[in-house]
Protein backbone atom coordinates (compact mmCIF):
# COMPACT_ATOMS: atom_id res chain seq x y z
CA UNK A 1 0.00 0.00 0.00
CA UNK A 2 1.38 3.46 -1.17
CA UNK A 3 1.74 5.93 1.25
CA UNK A 4 0.19 9.67 0.15
CA UNK A 5 2.55 12.08 0.67
CA UNK A 6 1.76 15.64 1.27
CA UNK A 7 3.19 16.18 -2.71
CA UNK A 8 0.43 13.46 -3.77
CA UNK A 9 -2.50 14.90 -2.00
CA UNK A 10 -2.02 17.97 -3.12
CA UNK A 11 -1.51 16.40 -6.43
CA UNK A 12 -4.94 14.63 -6.07
CA UNK A 13 -6.68 17.79 -5.06
CA UNK A 14 -4.98 20.17 -8.15
CA UNK A 15 -6.43 16.93 -10.35
CA UNK A 16 -10.03 17.34 -8.82
CA UNK A 17 -10.24 21.06 -9.36
CA UNK A 18 -8.96 20.48 -13.05
CA UNK A 19 -11.64 18.06 -13.33
CA UNK A 20 -14.24 19.54 -11.72
CA UNK A 21 -13.51 23.17 -13.90
CA UNK A 22 -13.15 21.12 -16.92
CA UNK A 23 -16.86 19.58 -16.30
CA UNK A 24 -18.47 23.05 -14.68
CA UNK A 25 -17.38 24.92 -18.74
CA UNK A 26 -18.16 22.15 -20.66
CA UNK A 27 -21.73 21.94 -18.91
CA UNK A 28 -22.13 25.39 -19.03
CA UNK A 29 -20.92 25.66 -23.02
CA UNK A 30 -23.35 22.62 -23.81
CA UNK A 31 -26.08 24.59 -22.51
CA UNK A 32 -25.26 28.49 -23.71
CA UNK A 33 -24.36 27.01 -27.10
CA UNK A 34 -27.68 27.33 -28.85
CA UNK A 35 -27.44 31.26 -27.83
CA UNK A 36 -24.50 31.61 -29.65
CA UNK A 37 -22.35 31.96 -26.33
CA UNK A 38 -19.99 30.13 -24.83
CA UNK A 39 -18.63 30.14 -21.48
CA UNK A 40 -16.13 32.77 -22.21
CA UNK A 41 -18.42 35.27 -23.85
CA UNK A 42 -21.06 34.68 -20.86
CA UNK A 43 -18.17 35.75 -18.49
CA UNK A 44 -17.65 39.09 -19.75
CA UNK A 45 -21.42 39.28 -20.05
CA UNK A 46 -22.28 38.65 -16.92
CA UNK A 47 -19.04 40.80 -15.23
CA UNK A 48 -20.13 43.74 -17.11
CA UNK A 49 -23.91 43.31 -16.48
CA UNK A 50 -22.56 42.87 -12.66
CA UNK A 51 -20.24 45.95 -12.68
CA UNK A 52 -21.82 48.19 -14.94
CA UNK A 53 -25.57 47.36 -13.44
CA UNK A 54 -27.42 50.75 -15.64
CA UNK A 55 -27.94 51.12 -18.91
CA UNK A 56 -25.18 52.87 -20.97
CA UNK A 57 -22.82 51.94 -17.73
CA UNK A 58 -19.14 51.01 -19.45
CA UNK A 59 -16.25 48.99 -17.62
CA UNK A 60 -12.69 49.76 -18.71
CA UNK A 61 -11.37 46.49 -20.02
CA UNK A 62 -8.34 46.12 -17.82
CA UNK A 63 -10.58 45.43 -15.43
CA UNK A 64 -11.65 42.48 -16.72
CA UNK A 65 -8.15 41.31 -17.82
CA UNK A 66 -7.98 38.68 -14.78
CA UNK A 67 -11.05 38.32 -13.88
CA UNK A 68 -12.04 36.09 -17.24
CA UNK A 69 -9.24 33.35 -17.34
CA UNK A 70 -8.16 34.51 -21.04
CA UNK A 71 -4.79 36.43 -22.28
CA UNK A 72 -5.40 39.96 -23.15
CA UNK A 73 -5.17 39.40 -26.78
CA UNK A 74 -7.65 36.57 -26.48
CA UNK A 75 -9.92 38.62 -24.35
CA UNK A 76 -9.84 41.68 -27.02
CA UNK A 77 -10.99 38.77 -29.73
CA UNK A 78 -13.67 37.87 -27.78
CA UNK A 79 -14.90 41.50 -27.12
CA UNK A 80 -14.68 41.88 -30.80
CA UNK A 81 -16.58 39.21 -31.26
CA UNK A 82 -19.60 40.23 -29.17
CA UNK A 83 -19.11 44.01 -30.77
CA UNK A 84 -19.66 42.43 -33.94
CA UNK A 85 -22.88 40.58 -32.49
CA UNK A 86 -24.32 43.93 -31.41
CA UNK A 87 -24.05 42.53 -27.65
CA UNK A 88 -21.21 45.20 -26.36
CA UNK A 89 -20.09 48.51 -27.31
CA UNK A 90 -16.40 49.82 -27.08
CA UNK A 91 -14.93 53.13 -26.97
CA UNK A 92 -11.54 54.81 -26.36
CA UNK A 93 -11.12 56.63 -22.88
CA UNK A 94 -10.88 60.07 -23.90
CA UNK A 95 -8.25 60.85 -20.61
CA UNK A 96 -6.29 58.00 -21.77
CA UNK A 97 -5.96 56.90 -25.48
CA UNK A 98 -4.69 53.34 -24.64
CA UNK A 99 -7.96 52.76 -22.22
CA UNK A 100 -10.87 51.30 -23.94
CA UNK A 101 -14.22 50.92 -22.41
CA UNK A 102 -16.81 48.00 -23.06
CA UNK A 103 -20.22 48.18 -22.41
CA UNK A 104 -23.27 46.42 -22.67
CA UNK A 105 -25.90 47.35 -25.31
CA UNK A 106 -29.67 46.40 -24.73
CA UNK A 107 -29.44 43.05 -26.99
CA UNK A 108 -26.08 42.31 -24.71
CA UNK A 109 -28.18 42.59 -21.71
CA UNK A 110 -31.56 40.72 -22.69
CA UNK A 111 -29.66 37.95 -24.09
CA UNK A 112 -27.80 38.05 -20.70
CA UNK A 113 -31.34 37.81 -18.76
CA UNK A 114 -32.31 35.21 -20.77
CA UNK A 115 -28.91 32.92 -20.56
CA UNK A 116 -28.32 33.38 -16.90
CA UNK A 117 -30.30 30.97 -14.98
CA UNK A 118 -28.95 28.30 -17.18
CA UNK A 119 -25.37 29.04 -16.88
CA UNK A 120 -26.78 29.45 -13.01
CA UNK A 121 -28.28 25.50 -12.99
CA UNK A 122 -24.91 24.15 -15.15
CA UNK A 123 -23.40 25.68 -12.00
CA UNK A 124 -25.48 23.50 -9.84
CA UNK A 125 -25.60 20.81 -11.23
CA UNK A 126 -21.58 20.42 -11.37
CA UNK A 127 -20.83 21.99 -8.30
CA UNK A 128 -23.87 21.78 -6.04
Amino acid sequence: MAVKTADTRLEAKWRDILSAHARTMCEIDRVLHPHGLGASDFEVLDILASEAPEEGAQCRVQNLVGRVHLSQSALSRLIGRLEKDGLVERSVCTEDRRGVYVALTRKGRDLHAEVLPLQRAALGRTLG
